[in-house]
């Protein structure tokens, strides 16, 4: 019977469970049809009304679409991993904090048009917000799609080919909110911009929001979009209803690592030879990769006065305790006093190495 003004009360009439799942199923009230006789129970037990019993009917429903809602956009969203914005670390940025991302969190995203720019280096976070972004508007009931700019350059540089754009299009356009991740780490084809520009240009003509990561600065995004004119065009578009942000501070992946933390800023003065510094050294600005390679320098001479002394050792035997021993002191002495290495010129160097040997050696002999 159809419940009409004319005849508001029905007679009573009892449905048999068979007749019951029909109806649900003719409804599509999935949910309902498996609850239905658990709620039924508790509820004579616990004497609710009818509309309490209804509304609670009613009330498991809707959550339970809006769950299988979210779990269907957020797998269809293709995110590479599921962060939140509560996730995220602000205390690691100087100047970003969350009250700045407040419009981007709630449905003016999308009913505004409003895109988004996220700039930084490697490791910053700018994935997570972009994600965490995406999957704030999919709680909020809209539709979101993930993807790399490599992967959209690719696709519709092959769609193009085939005379498929338009179709392609589709899949970048539709969706409420579009998130394009990784601008510039990767090299594209030479009709990236153009390919780009078909996609910003639709969504910017039906206010349908962006969301961009990139490690290039604006001004480079022609030499990486192989385009300087498009690159303007399109950032034009992105930018009139969009903010651009930049993330600093410390990489999230190699944090632990502290590869970044400051050097101090006094380092202790480096021995290089035997000989102490000087009690009150005079200031200097060489620095210590300066004096690296003064070090390698002497410990070279060290090795080639060694090696020089084998050859007259053997020629002389009788001598060749003498010969080796005065030959490495006569070497040390001079590392330890600089005279040697750090004044003579490469040539004199030079032609002293060319020299065969035993001359190299009695040459120390009698500089000793």
């Amino acid at each position: 019977m159809i419940l009409t003004t004319d005849n508001p009360l029905p007679q009573s009439r009892t449905f048999s469970p068979a007749e019951l799942e029909a109806l649900f199923k003719r409804l599509n009230l999935a949910h309902t049809r498996r609850i239905y006789q658990q709620v039924a129970a508790q509820a004579e037990k616990e004497s609710w009304s009818y509309c309490d019993f209804l509304a609670l009917l009613l009330a498991e429903e809707v959550a339970r679409r809006k769950q299988t809602r979210l779990q269907r956009l957020t797998r269809s969203a293709h995110f590479p991993f599921l962060k939140t914005m509560e996730e995220f670390d602000f205390s690691l940025q100087s100047t970003l904090r969350q009250a700045l991302l407040g419009s981007y969190l709630g449905p003016d995203l999308v009913s505004e048009g409003r895109s988004l720019i996220l700039h930084g280096k490697t490791g910053r976070g700018k994935t997570h917000l972009a994600v965490a972004i995406g999957y704030r508007a999919i709680q909020n009931g809209f539709e979101t799609l993930f993807t790399t700019a490599a992967e959209l350059i690719e696709d519709l540089s092959n769609a193009s080919v085939k005379g498929k754009l338009q179709e392609s299009l589709a899949t970048y356009t539709h969706p409420h909110v579009l998130i394009i991740d990784e601008v510039g780490y990767l090299t594209y084809a030479q009709d990236a911009a153009n390919v780009l520009f078909h996609v910003v240009n639709n969504r910017h003509l039906h206010k349908r929001p962006m969301i961009f990561t990139t490690n290039k600065p604006l001004n480079e995004w022609g030499k990486v979009l192989h385009d300087e004119d498009l690159a303007a065009a399109i950032l034009d578009r992105v930018l009139e209803r969009g903010r651009f942000i930049r993330l600093d501070g410390p990489s999230g992946r190699t944090r632990h690592l502290k590869l970044e933390d400051p050097l101090p800023g006094s380092t202790e003065r480096l021995r290089i030879s035997g000989i102490r510094g000087s009690e009150f050294p005079e200031p200097t600005s060489v620095t210590v990769v300066e004096l690296v390679p003064v070090a390698f320098q002497r410990l070279s001479v060290i090795l080639c006065c060694v090696t020089a002394t084998v050859s007259p050792a053997m020629q002389f035997r009788s001598r060749s305790t003498n010969v080796y021993a005065r030959s490495c002191l006569t070497c040390f002495k001079f590392c330890h006093e600089s005279s040697f290495v750090d004044s003579a010129a490469p040539t004199t160097w030079a032609a002293i190495i060319a020299q065969p040997a035993s001359v190299i050696a009695l040459k120390l002999v009698l500089i000793a």
